[in-house]
């Protein structure tokens, strides 16, 4: 299970092991065939948003959707293809999508964010406080320097404004005003520990996991941990 720790590191990770990163990346490729980590039941049909990182779609969060509903949850991608950033009109879609589902279900929506898509999750449940339970950041770089990262300059490279211009009001370092968690590690290859796990008063909870960035959600360790502390919280 996770353990709960205290982050070190405020600064890119290391050239090497980013290097080691895409390792992972055969595991994420074939996440939608890959067998659901089974637990007992507990999500009694609870919604859940899954939102991808840079450069990655529903099909790298599979096995941790599939998971999540073989687990009793009522699971949604974020349906839009690549994430390649915040563009307004992602996230404005993005946006519907959650208010609806929080309506339709009757009961807010648990928003779980891997790396870019965890920094969607908390500004969003800012704007909709109302329609989101539990938010989950899965080694989103949401504090501190926005360029204390590996993929900063991937970012700005596919889109039209810089990691420290980005087009929406809300700064994803404020805790949204719902139960936030903040996942991190200290193995990870893309994110700096420290803007993963933010500071004090940033989440409600802080956990260390021993999985690199590409495990986050990959990783049947890493899915296991997730569902772990979904079980905490809501079971």
């Amino acid at each position: 299970m996770a353990a709960e720790s205290d982050p070190a590191g405020a600064k890119a990770p290391p050239r090497w092991r980013w290097a080691l990163e895409f390792l992972a990346l055969p595991q994420i490729q074939a996440a939608p065939l890959r067998r659901p980590v089974v637990v007992p039941p507990f999500g009694r049909g609870r919604p859940v948003i899954v939102i991808p990182g840079l450069l990655s779609n529903d099909r790298s969060t599979a096995l941790l959707r599939n998971s999540l509903s073989k687990a009793g949850f009522v699971v949604e991608g974020w349906e839009q293809g690549l994430n390649t950033g915040a563009q307004p009109e992602k996230i404005a879609r993005l946006e519907e999508r959650i208010c609806k589902l929080a309506e339709q279900s009757g009961e807010p929506v648990v928003l779980i964010g891997w790396s870019l898509g965890g920094m969607f999750a908390r500004v969003l449940a800012q704007r909709h406080p109302d329609a989101c339970r539990l938010v989950m950041t899965l080694g989103s770089p949401f504090s501190g320097d926005r360029r204390a990262n590996n993929a900063w300059r991937v970012y700005e490279a596919l889109n039209d404004h810089t990691v420290d211009a980005v087009p929406f009001a809300e700064d994803p370092g404020e805790k949204p005003p719902v139960r936030t968690i903040a996942v991190w590690s200290r193995r990870d290859g893309i994110v700096a520990p420290r803007s993963a796990a933010g500071e004090a008063g940033q989440a409600d909870r802080v956990v260390e996991v021993p999985f690199k960035h590409f495990e986050m959600a990959s990783a049947r360790g890493a899915v296991q941990a997730v569902l772990g502390l979904l079980r905490e919280e809501l079971g």
